[in-house]
């Protein structure tokens, strides 16, 4: 059954002229990226003085980054796995270290009369 709603569909600002009212777009410039899977993303940039073309950009389809170059597009990023906190620590101590601040901390422990 219908409903009484006369502007259902309709959007805020909507009217009968559509873009006319709403004055001239900027001038666009079109730009291709290639990713390493060889996807074609052509993203458009308003054409302003002192404009900046980025690099790179994110591929749409498959998420790796994609350069101007068709030939030669940049590569996937390496990832890298989850370190712990143990493995930080791991990186900026060695064993030696480790076992002096360990019985420092011991050491201080037995002081306090925490442990024995």
């Amino acid at each position: 059954m219908a409903g009484g709603n006369a502007i259902r569909g309709s959007r805020v600002g909507a009217g009968p002229m559509g873009e006319a009212e709403r004055g001239d777009s900027a001038p666009r410039v079109t730009v291709a990226f290639y990713c390493a899977n060889g996807h074609e993303t052509r993203p458009s940039f308003a054409e302003e003085p002192g404009m900046a073309i980025p690099e790179t950009w994110d591929c749409p389809r498959c998420g790796l980054p994609a350069g101007q170059d068709k030939d030669n597009p940049p590569t996937a990023p390496r990832a890298e796995p989850y370190k712990t906190h143990l493995a930080y620590v791991k990186e900026r101590r060695s064993d030696a270290e480790g076992a002096v601040i360990l019985d420092e901390a011991l050491g201080t422990l037995r002081g306090r009369g925490l442990i024995r």
